[in-house]
């Protein structure tokens, strides 16, 4: 043995440690996408040592490029801004937008502690009474103050799913037979292409007179704008998940439709054995353009429904006409935009676990 063979042992273990990081990295790599964010790819790659110059360039094109463009977007919004007069003043620049958004944290803030000490006092009553043997005077009672910022986030969230996941479980049925049945196909598209281009603005006074015949009062499970709001936002939605559905049944190999044939599979089993696996890439491309879809036509029927989201918070603010209602109505542009985004990496990340193999 030489004296040369613990160096090359060491070597050895050295190389089998990093290719195994390099593995890990490469595995990640494929949820960074998902999530946007690439650039860790190469910051791990860099710090590992794999050929630093090459990903510098890698971290300059998925970070630098894209943090140099927003930060000349936020030095032209500065400059630009003050030149820009209205009828309740300047248009705001970063900073007192950012100095608003911190403020409708704050109020958030302050609302969800007034709520949980309303809670608590109403809990140490009862219980009080409970021990005095007054139980039948116990109450529940529900706190009414007004809906903070983030309430409003959660209505818009909770009335776009609700809206979506209708669409949806409309949608996909029709979708697949659609895309099975050339007779189906030809009844469906007449309305695809009628109602497709069909504003939510049309849709709502239809949707509103409906839900109001058939609903008089707001004591059922939902309010009326809700409703209103998330079965808007299903009418227009639908139409993506719809065509790209059928579009993805349809694509299928013929000669596994003519496999499933020589076996004797059931129309069940064709469907979910054959149909959905295959057009399942081209079905997620519909539902997270439904999606996209209802959130943007949400916040125009949340304004007219008075559905107390962040449409609503957004007419409010322009009604209002203070010196802030500015600042405050692009705080909610900024809002919709990420939380759009978010939703979008939502459904990419989805799609991915179910479709894991064309992601690779």
């Amino acid at each position: 043995m030489t004296t040369a063979d613990p160096d090359f042992a060491k070597s050895a273990d050295r190389e089998a440690r990093r290719a195994r990081l390099f593995t890990r990295i490469n595995k990640a790599d494929a949820w960074f996408k998902i999530l946007g964010l690439a650039w860790i790819t190469p910051i791990l790659k860099a710090a590992a040592g794999d050929n630093p110059r090459a990903q510098f360039k890698e971290i300059w094109r998925l970070l630098g490029v894209p943090v140099l463009s927003i930060l000349c977007f936020l030095a032209l919004w500065a400059t630009l801004a003050p030149r820009v007069q209205t009828s309740l003043g300047a248009i705001p620049g970063p900073a007192a937008v950012w100095s608003t958004a911190v403020e409708l944290h704050g109020a958030a803030m302050d609302k969800a502690a007034k709520e949980d000490r309303f809670y608590e006092q109403v809990d140490a009553r009862n219980q009080k009474l409970i021990a005095e043997g007054r139980a039948d005077e116990v109450k529940v009672m529900v706190y009414t103050g007004a809906p903070s910022y983030y309430d409003q986030i959660g209505t818009s969230i909770k009335t776009v799913f609700f809206g979506f996941l209708i669409a949806s479980a409309v949608a996909i049925p029709i979708g697949i037979m659609a895309g099975l049945s050339p007779i189906a196909n030809a009844a469906v598209n007449p309305i695809v292409q009628i109602f497709k281009p069909v504003s939510p603005l049309a849709w709502l006074p239809i949707v509103t007179m409906i839900i109001s015949a058939l609903i008089p009062n707001n004591d059922g499970l939902f309010a009326k704008s809700f409703l209103v709001s998330s079965i808007t936002v299903t009418l227009c939605s639908l139409w993506p998940t719809l065509i790209n559905t059928a579009l993805g049944v349809a694509s299928i190999d013929k000669d596994l439709i003519s496999v499933s044939k020589v076996l004797k599979m059931g129309t069940w089993s064709k469907i979910t054995k054959l149909v959905l696996p295959s057009a399942l890439p081209l079905i997620f491309t519909g539902l997270r353009l439904s999606l996209g879809v209802g959130w943007m036509v949400l916040i125009a029927a949340e304004m007219l429904a008075q559905n107390p989201g962040l449409g609503k918070f957004v007419w409010d603010e322009f009604q209002n006409g203070s010196s802030q209602s500015l600042a405050r109505i692009m705080v909610a542009v900024f809002t919709i935009g990420i939380i759009g985004f978010l939703l979008d990496r939502v459904m990419y990340a989805i799609q991915s676990l179910f479709t894991f193999s064309a992601n690779r």
